[in-house]
């Protein structure tokens, strides 16, 4: 991963805080369009921390384009995660639960739905196509395939901290202090 210090594509978004400072979300990392931030910067909902060296302009203002932005009012990020597809797979580290590939990643009722397994966060892991039709029908212990992590209703925290395992390819360079990967930096 490399840090930039104009953004790719020119795209221009900005890093949404929370309050506190913390980055409202690692995996997606919370950005918003240039045009949603600056119309919350109008509207008096966000700070503005950090800036591109770029300008826009109406007839009667002048702005520079937020690069980091802080919400002034605090979101709690104490609710509990959905269950999606999605979440599944990041709190699993995007890899199968039986053999840890990390491609072809389908859902896996651990108690098939056959034998009354139901569809929740204590059922349902990540798994291969392979493992999951090798699996079939049975439980693990019956296929002789073994689960690497037991699954579990992760927090919104465990979530958080799973997704800091998986920085996106591109970051402004302004954005490196508020957010806690190891990045090298490009000039």
């Amino acid at each position: 991963m490399q840090a930039h210090t104009r953004s790719p594509g020119g795209g221009f978004p900005a890093l949404v805080l929370n309050a506190d400072f913390r980055p409202l979300s690692y995996f997606p990392l919370s950005i918003w369009p240039w045009e949603e931030a600056v119309k919350a910067v109008v509207q008096d909902r966000v700070d503005v921390v950090s800036t591109y060296d770029r300008i826009v302009r109406s007839p009667t203002t002048e702005l520079r384009l937020p690069s980091v932005i802080a919400l002034r009012r605090y979101v709690d990020q104490q609710r509990q995660p959905a269950f999606t597809r999605f979440n599944v797979f990041l709190r699993d580290g995007f890899a199968c639960q039986y053999c840890g590939e990390r491609t072809e990643l389908t859902f896996d009722h651990v108690t098939p739905r056959s034998r009354g397994g139901r569809t929740t966060w204590e059922n349902i892991v990540a798994a291969c196509g392979p493992c999951n039709l090798r699996k079939g029908g049975r439980t693990p212990q019956q296929a002789g395939m073994p689960i690497r992590r037991a699954p579990h209703r992760p927090s919104a925290w465990q979530l958080q901290q799973a997704g800091r395992r998986f920085p996106p390819n591109h970051l402004h360079q302004s954005w490196l202090d508020y957010l806690y990967w190891d990045i090298e930096l490009e000039p």
